[in-house]
């Protein structure tokens, strides 16, 4: 049983929800609006693919909930996949999490920082660099401080990245209405799935509160919440978010402008609109950036505690009475410092969304690994309109499988070869171990 002190270090469901939300909505969903749209080919029909995305994420999130309620541990999917299907797939998952796939979002997201900062204070390329290293650390450095600390940063930046939001789409649905104008696309199939595709890479990283259930309080209740709250709350965001964007530009100019979500705010509140909405994007993509590196850290803290990674005893380590993956933080904060300096994260992150899609619908088939291993189970998070809910959330997993294979094969045979470097890692340490 946690003491009093340990409790008082946990999470409440506010800052989970925080990291949920906080940590799905980053710079995307402001620039993704006309790529939906065009592959939509009209507004309506890229509201229905925003909302059937969401559907798909969000029976996903509620399969995955029922194994976080049943194994409310820190770790988050490495730790399911090490349960129900093995040692060596729970490893690779947390191998390619640990060394590329966080420190290479948290790199992109730091990039995007500067981008957008350079709206308002001019910036070299090298400066751009030095500035992105620079919110970096800070972030690493006040999660060290603190868990607390990293959630308060969470919450703030999750509050202020919705006011603009909200700002569009209030007044965007008191617009007059401009769903179907003069001139649309042409609506086809395959267009439609290419739309859907598009949503679902905007609604990612919800999982990641999961590496955090150790450290939430009362996980095995209050993480299903969390879960199904937070992505609920931001399929409405996106589906209003989108609709208000759509209210306010004709069709043609959001079908062609690579800033829409801009561009509507421009519209709304004439040229001070631009200034309000990068800020609002600055705000979200530090918030983002944040909710990763907390996430990011308890995959190799777990994955270190149970001797499965090199210099296992110094990243297992918690600093002091906080508690806080003080060397774990460090390991990715450097890792991402370093892509940013090679400018390498865009590449490794295409690389690995074959892989990760790969483990992520075996997480969500994991549910019915789950009921037939544990048929007696008692108490817990169940997910609703079981087996129906799973297979959704596994069927829009495979089409993402499909379309990455046939869009691009080299890339996901690549991906594949990148993680399995892992494996003679894995089996050294084994042998190690034994």
């Amino acid at each position: 049983m946690p003491n009093q002190s340990q409790e008082q270090h946990k999470m409440g469901i506010l800052q989970g929800l925080s990291i949920v939300i906080g940590v799905i909505i980053g710079s995307g969903i402001f620039l993704k609006p006309s790529t939906v749209l065009q592959s939509a080919g009209t507004p309506a029909m890229a509201l229905l693919a925003w909302g059937l995305g969401g559907l798909v994420t969000l029976a996903s999130a509620l399969s995955i909930s029922e194994i976080a309620s049943a194994i409310p541990e820190s770790g988050g999917l490495y730790l399911y996949l090490q349960r129900l299907y093995g040692d060596v797939w729970g490893f690779l998952l947390g191998w390619v999490q640990t060394i590329i796939s966080y420190p290479a979002s948290v790199a992109a997201l730091a990039i995007a920082f500067t981008t957008n900062l350079d709206v308002f204070i001019p910036l070299s390329p090298s400066m751009q660099k030095v500035v992105a290293l620079g919110i970096l650390f800070f972030l690493v450095g006040m999660n060290i401080l603190s868990t607390r600390c990293g959630g308060a940063i969470q919450v703030l930046s999750t509050i202020g990245k919705l006011i603009p939001m909200a700002a569009i789409i209030f007044f965007g649905l008191f617009a007059a209405p401009d769903l179907e104008s003069s001139t649309t696309g042409a609506v086809t199939a395959t267009g439609f799935g290419a739309a859907m595709l598009g949503t679902l890479w905007a609604y990612d990283g919800w999982i990641g509160v999961t590496n955090m259930a150790g450290e939430l309080k009362n996980p095995s209740k209050s993480l299903p919440k969390v879960i199904a709250i937070g992505v609920s709350a931001v399929v409405l965001v996106y589906v209003l978010f989108n609709w208000g964007i759509f209210q306010v530009l004709p069709y043609e100019e959001a079908v062609t402008s690579q800033t829409p979500a801009t561009l509507a705010a421009v519209h709304i509140f004439g040229p001070r609109g631009a200034a309000l909405l990068t800020a609002g994007i600055i705000i979200s993509v530090v918030g983002s950036m944040n909710g990763y590196l907390m996430t990011a850290a308890r995959v190799p803290l777990t994955m270190s505690q149970q001797g499965q990674l090199p210099f296992s005893h110094t990243l297992g380590k918690l600093r002091g009475r906080s508690k806080t993956p003080c060397n774990a933080l460090l390991l990715e904060g450097v890792i991402a410092a370093l892509l940013v300096l090679s400018g390498s994260y865009d590449l490794l992150t295409n690389l690995l969304v074959f892989v990760l899609w790969i483990f992520f619908t075996m997480g969500v088939f994991g549910v019915f690994l789950l009921r037939k291993k544990y048929p007696n189970r008692e108490g817990g998070y169940r997910v609703p309109l079981y087996p129906v809910t799973p297979l959704i959330g596994i069927v829009g997993a495979i089409y993402i499988l499909v379309s990455t294979v046939f869009s691009d094969p080299l890339q996901a045979i690549l991906g594949i070869a990148l993680t399995l470097v892992g494996l003679p890692v894995y089996f050294y340490l084994r042998k190690k171990r034994a």
